[in-house]
């Protein structure tokens, strides 16, 4: 391959990033309606919480870092609850490197359907891993939310959460709460050091950049004056738009075809 296809560009205003295929990564949320996904990954992007409930359809989110003078992306699914079209969540699947299974520790039915989920992640990636002899761990983090609740609302006890982890070194168990960021700074560490991902990708862990830093944002030598001792840092990127079905299956099928080892996915222009 050429160097060009081994790279995925990221261009638009005065922002052009680029990073190199194997370093990008898809994040891929998922768990029944009301149970706090958007608000984790909320949390992870922007550190707020929102109160509002708003139906999620699937959103689309990218975010791009600067880790010791190297290039990284994290492409987040955040999906439905409703599961309209099951093609589309099984594509979702299919497209996952890291996954994060949501329920609410107050809500029994949820908690259910995690544990259909986390069987349907597992027989869906293994068909893949069969076809394309893969050998590639998959990293997962079953995580109950809502623990601010009183205990009397509590409908899944530790233990139920902490048994369909129990058996997989590659999956881990939280309880966390969205609303008062309890854990979920942790959870997100864990899960990126089980991917064998930078742990700065964590919240916490890099310096949060505007987009207006684009053009020097991939600079080896970048560095913020404010902040001598630290060398990762993160940026949003504000108008990311989810790659198209067709590109995601083209991906699946060059996988399972052997065309190429590259990791390549559908280009995003950043404005």
């Amino acid at each position: 391959f050429q160097d060009q296809a081994m790279m995925k560009t990221m261009s638009g205003g005065n922002c052009n990033l680029t990073v190199p295929a194997k370093n990008s990564y898809r994040m891929v949320v998922l768990g029944a309606s009301r149970v706090g996904k958007s608000s984790i990954v909320s949390r992870f992007l922007n550190g707020r919480f929102e109160d509002q409930y708003t139906p999620t359809i699937e959103d689309f989110h990218r975010k791009v870092y600067n880790i010791r003078g190297d290039m990284y992306q994290l492409d987040i699914l955040d999906t439905s609850g409703n599961h309209p079209f099951p093609a589309m969540r099984r594509l979702s699947i299919l497209t996952g490197d890291v996954f994060i299974l949501v329920f609410s520790l107050d809500n029994r039915e949820s908690f259910d359907e995690v544990k259909r989920l986390q069987k349907q992640i597992l027989e869906v990636k293994s068909c893949l891993k069969n076809k394309t002899k893969e050998s590639a761990d998959l990293p997962m983090v079953i995580c109950g939310n809502k623990n601010d609740h009183s205990e009397i609302f509590r409908k899944v006890r530790t233990d139920e959460g902490e048994d369909l982890v129990s058996s997989d070194e590659n999956c881990a168990y939280f309880e966390v709460s969205a609303k008062k960021n309890t854990n979920v700074d942790e959870m997100f560490y864990v899960l990126f050091s089980m991917a064998k991902l930078p742990h700065e990708m964590s919240p916490s862990l890099h310096r949060k950049i505007s987009i207006q830093y684009g053009d020097t944002f991939q600079q080896k030598s970048f560095r913020m004056r404010r902040v001598k001792d630290m060398d990762a840092y993160g940026m949003i990127s504000p108008f990311a738009r989810r790659p198209s079905v067709n590109s995601d299956l083209k991906y699946i099928k060059s996988k399972v075809l052997r065309e190429g080892q590259s990791r390549e996915r559908e280009k995003c222009t950043v404005q």
